[in-house]
């Protein structure tokens, strides 16, 4: 025989005997359940001026650890005065000769000069012995690594990571953005400038890089324009590369 619980039977409803009502206790409020949070405005403001925050909208960020660029128009246009020390930058071009490796040659005459190490990470030519040292650059100090499309990413890391080079030169066809910040976080440990470079297509992707130079040609030669610049908000301003 099928007996019925207490929950078939209809008359043990909620507020009989069997199952008492509890008394509801009324619902918190906000105020009583947690304290208003607070805003401090002045740790915020210490944190968002940080130079290695960059925050669209916001007004340009000086001082910072950084290099001559060696083009007295294109220093003027960075937070820093030259390239960035301890991070990565990113040099976009749409085809090779446009004057991309005349750009970064005086930031490392500077380097090689003071007896800081330059690792060039698989380029793309053989460099060219007279023409680094008609630029001032110290070939005792460069050092070139051959490394294959696997070990590229790897190879820069290290070298960036060491603390032992001044900078790091790295050619990359294809990378994606993890890659990218793991070579960020690794120029920032070891204080080194990172350049990269990279097809112009690139524009299009999200960077972790703390500079972003796109080098194209017009009709009175090769232009530099800044893509993102950590520490500045306007970006659209270019200036001309000497040949």
């Amino acid at each position: 025989m099928f007996t019925s619980t207490p929950f078939d039977n209809p008359s043990c409803a909620a507020d009989s005997p069997v199952f008492p009502a509890a008394p509801i206790a009324p619902a918190p409020t906000l105020a009583a359940s947690a304290p208003p949070i607070r805003r401090n405005e002045a740790a915020l403001d210490g944190v968002l001026s940080h130079p290695a925050i960059w925050r669209r909208g916001a007004m340009p960020v000086l001082g910072g650890d950084a290099l001559s660029t060696g083009l007295a128009a294109l220093d003027a246009l960075l937070p820093g005065g030259g390239w960035p020390r301890g991070a990565l930058s990113e040099i976009l071009i749409g085809q090779d000769g446009l004057g991309e490796c005349s750009l970064v040659l005086p930031v490392l005459a500077t380097l090689t000069r003071s007896r800081r190490r330059v690792a060039l990470i698989a380029p793309p030519y053989i460099p060219y012995a007279p023409a680094l040292v008609a630029a001032g650059v110290d070939l005792s100090q460069i050092v070139h690594i051959d490394a294959t499309a696997i070990d590229t990413h790897w190879t820069a890391e290290q070298c960036l990571r060491a603390g032992c080079c001044g900078a790091v030169l790295n050619w990359l066809p294809q990378a994606d953005y993890r890659q990218l910040r793991r070579l960020q976080l690794a120029a920032e440990t070891g204080g080194a400038i990172g350049f990269v470079f990279r097809p112009l297509a690139a524009a299009r992707e999200t960077s972790p890089a703390a500079l972003r130079l796109k080098v194209v040609a017009d009709s009175q030669g090769p232009r530099i324009e800044i893509l993102k610049c950590r520490g500045r908000f306007e970006s659209a301003q270019a200036v001309r590369l000497s040949a």
